[in-house]
């Protein structure tokens, strides 16, 4: 979130995406590829074709769907291995 505040100036919006990116004001393409992240890191065995129909509705290309989906499967993994590893945590 540090990074959004940097990059976007936007301290509302950092907040507001922090608190429930669902409630902030984001348009469709933001809101629909969020939907796709949450879904794919919680349920990523549920993703369907109308979930990348959805995508591509709003206006990605399939090159960008690629692009979404591997960033969000890396950070899913690099954080996992992360938490697995107790990187981040004080020591005991």
């Amino acid at each position: 979130m540090e990074f959004l505040r940097r990059v976007s100036l936007d301290d509302e919006l950092t907040a507001a995406l922090r608190r429930d990116y669902r409630e902030a004001d984001l348009n469709e393409a933001d809101r629909a590829m969020l939907d796709f992240t949450v879904k794919l890191t919680h349920h990523a065995y549920k993703i369907q074709p109308s979930d990348l129909d959805r995508l591509r509705a709003v206006g990605f290309d399939d090159r960008a769907i690629l692009q979404i989906t591997i960033i969000a499967a890396w950070f899913n993994y690099i954080n996992r291995v992360a938490d697995a590893l107790g990187v981040g945590r004080p020591k005991m």
